[in-house]
């Protein structure tokens, strides 16, 4: 990078500026050769680079240069480890620096809202403060090599069907706390130099044209200084596009679009300083990357494909260990079952599929660790017809190598045709003739570990009847590497679930309105998402939230909190590794209120931790919980307002496995409600100045007798009667109230004053 500045916008002509606001081609945007303004290169890259070769494709379906696979947020997620998902940003940020690319299209911080959205591979969890926490390391490593992030699907981009035109009809809390949550951390944190913005509508309006999404709230409430981009091919109408504050149209247009701008600043319909402003961004971005970082010549494939292996390992969740049948010995007899183990499934299918520098496969690396002997059977085809004769040889062949093993691996999953992006999953069981293969493995040989490959939850009837499962998911290049490592111990798993695994399909908050219909999807399960929905209906599932085991145990000691000026809290506790293996946990921290006035989970995640430990070492863990994450979405204010009272704060190692609790007295905000007739005696009485005023007249007009009116049974409770009364409608049944009185009441405190 030469460091050069670009020209100031008014140098420019309105056709130059408006060039500069659609992509030059698929990849590209426009370059101003006569000014000095190169064009810059944005490419896909959520878990590696993937920079095509030739015109390019959005669906992955053309050649791109060689460059590192990490594991997918599905996978990454499941670490917890910030410091880790950063040092993978910094690896994509070096390769795309390498390979002159300005801006890597991702992460993607999406919520997973169904078990069946196509694209969960893509994102990191179901819970907003683990997508939002880990979003920000991955945009801070890339940027920190001079290369922009891209910050992905805004928003409410939840599922695949119908993705270029569903709206998304979310209620207004469940839309700030669950579905926005994780992006305002993120640009409050990382600060990206791009937002991508979604395909899909938000309740009703294109998010490429919602001028409250990208404006009101990405730049004036979240204080997001970079550039807003489109999806690719997400807009619908580029003149109401730029005025929402939509800066880039992606990919190029042709000048199609750029002439409708110019014609629109002709006719007046769209304002030029609107123009000069996204072109200034566009310029902006390219001065940003202008400015870029030393980066080496070549990629240093053996150290990338090192952190890969370290990342997948990492990545990796113990489900069950039963017996302690994991770590195996590598002296054991074991018998290898399962196509995946030989022809992996490592990423997921579309926009994010990458050329891998080299590829692992975990039949090969149980191989080189092994000192005893490895038997291997296919056990199933993964093609899409297989006749049943065929079938039964392959199971027959699985069957006949565990039968005098001490041990067999059976690998798991799902097709890359059953999950990809662009389409959502019709369910979600694994294939019935692998279920079949590991029946009857089983009735030959109890001793069975499986190992899943998935991009999203997958059905586990099959939990009970096996000692042990590892779920994989999809774990890059070397994950075949990595698993063979937490098979014989080289590395003990840490990983915990980011997102619950259910019973039943039918168990999961969205069921009843997922994918939706007529291009409408109701998210009528609201704040409920994920474990938020099982622990409120008190549902049993596989595996909660939260949960993965290690090699070896640790204890947690009483937790202990402390409150600073500015309202964060601390919690402290002992966390002893009590084994004799060396392990890492994940110690997480959950808040409630039980005596909260407004609807809440029973508990939500606000803080976590990753610790490593030696046997027998004890170290002191230290959670924040920050003030404004304790905050809700006041629909009566449109603002965060922090709920007053004494909350309750769990750490533990799950969702469901709590091991110390503590409680805190939080001072909440004031909120200041705009009063009117309609408003109800309660919340008249709840105002700091007119409240007063109408307790003093009503303890007058009842001459401090409570029945004093005389029509009130006994048993009733007047209070709770008159809490959600109307005031403006008093005068029914007080003849000496008249409307005047209410309105010079009201008049106390104005209206128009600002809330909270």
């Amino acid at each position: 990078m030469d460091g050069m500045t670009t020209p100031p916008v008014a140098r420019l002509s309105l056709e130059e500026k408006v060039a500069l606001l659609s992509g030059a081609d698929f990849w590209h945007t426009a370059a101003l050769e006569g000014h000095g303004v190169p064009a810059i290169m944005l490419t896909d890259g959520p878990h590696g680079l993937r920079k095509q070769r030739g015109s390019g494709d959005h669906l992955g379906l053309g050649d791109s240069v060689p460059a590192t696979c990490f594991p997918p947020a599905v996978a990454m997620g499941c670490s917890w480890d910030v410091d880790l998902v950063r040092r993978v940003g910094e690896a994509i940020g070096t390769e795309a620096a390498i390979e002159d690319v300005a801006v890597v299209l991702g992460p993607g911080v999406n919520i997973k809202r169904s078990p069946l959205c196509g694209r969960n591979f893509e994102y990191f969890s179901e819970d907003p403060v683990v997508a939002g926490v880990l979003g920000a390391a991955m945009v801070g490593g890339i940027q920190s090599r001079g290369v922009g992030a891209s910050l992905k699907h805004f928003a409410a981009n939840n599922q695949e069907t119908d993705r270029m035109r569903v709206s998304a009809d979310v209620d207004p809390r469940p839309l700030r706390e669950i579905y926005l949550r994780a992006f305002q951390r993120v640009v409050e944190d990382a600060h990206p130099w791009t937002v991508m913005c979604s395909y899909n509508r938000v309740n009703g309006v294109y998010a490429s044209e919602d001028r409250w999404l990208l404006t009101t709230v990405l730049r004036e409430e979240w204080g997001f200084d970079g550039l807003v981009v489109s999806d690719w091919g997400a807009v619908d109408d580029r003149v109401r596009a730029l005025a929402a504050g939509l800066d880039l149209e992606m990919p190029g247009s042709r000048g199609t679009t750029g002439a409708q701008l110019v014609a629109a600043v002709a006719d007046g319909s769209l304002d030029a300083e609107v123009v000069d402003v996204a072109a200034a961004r566009v310029l902006g971005l390219v001065d940003r990357t202008r400015a870029g970082v030393a980066s080496p010549a070549t990629l240093d494939v053996d150290a990338h494909h090192a952190l890969a292996r370290e990342a997948a390992g990492r990545s990796i969740v113990l489900l069950k260990n039963d017996g302690d049948l994991l770590p195996l010995a590598r002296d054991a007899d074991i018998a290898v079952v399962g196509a995946f183990a030989a022809d992996p499934r490592y990423q997921g299918a579309g926009s994010s599929m990458i050329t891998p520098t080299r590829l692992d496969h975990a039949l090969d690396e149980i191989r080189s660790l092994a000192t005893g002997p490895v038997s291997y059977a296919a056990g199933f085809s993964t093609a899409v017809d297989v006749p049943e004769d065929e079938s039964a040889r392959l199971r027959e062949e699985a069957v006949a190598a565990a039968s005098g093993a001490d041990a067999v691996v059976v690998f798991l999953g799902l097709p890359a045709r059953l999950e990809s992006e662009g389409y959502d999953r019709d369910e979600v069981d694994l294939p019935a003739r692998q279920l079949a293969v590991l029946e009857a493995v089983v009735e030959a040989n109890p001793n069975v570990v499986v190992v899943l490959s998935n991009g999203g939850v997958v059905a586990l009837p099959f939990a009970a009847g096996v000692p042990a499962i590892l779920e994989g998911w999809l774990l890059g290049q070397a994950g075949g590497g990595a698993t063979a490592d937490v098979l014989f111990g080289v590395v003990n798993p840490s990983a915990k679930l980011t997102e619950t695994i259910p019973l039943r399909f039918a168990d999961s908050p969205a069921y009843l309105d997922f994918p939706g219909e007529f291009s409408h999807v109701r998210y009528g399960e609201g704040l409920f998402v994920g474990y938020r929905w099982y622990d409120a209906r008190d549902l049993g599932v596989a595996y909660p939230f939260g949960h993965g085991l290690s090699y070896t145990t640790f204890r947690y000691g009483p937790a202990s909190a402390s409150t600073d000026a500015g309202g964060d809290v601390d919690v402290r506790v002992a966390v002893t590794n009590t084994g004799s293996t060396a392990g890492r946990e994940i110690v997480q921290l959950y808040s409630s209120l039980p005596a909260a006035v407004t609807q809440r989970p029973p508990r939500e995640l606000k803080a976590f931790a990753s610790v490593a430990l030696e046997p027998g070492e004890t170290r002191e863990v230290t959670l924040r919980v920050r003030r404004k994450d304790l905050a809700y979405w006041d629909v009566r204010v449109d603002s965060w307002i922090v709920e007053g009272g004494t909350y309750t704060l769990e750490v533990a190692a799950s969702s469901r496995d709590v091991r110390a609790t503590v409680s805190v007295e939080v001072t909440g905000d004031q909120v200041a409600l705009p009063l009117s007739r309609s408003s109800s005696i309660g919340e008249v009485m709840a105002d700091p100045v007119a409240g007063p005023i109408l307790q003093a007249a009503v303890a007058e007009m009842m001459g401090g007798a409570p029945d004093a009116a005389g029509f009130v049974p006994d048993g009733v409770d007047l209070q709770k009667m008159l809490d959600s009364f109307p005031i403006g409608r008093v005068g029914m049944f007080a003849a000496d109230v008249d409307p005047g009185m209410i309105d010079a009441l009201l008049a106390a405190r104005p209206s128009d004053e600002t809330p909270g």
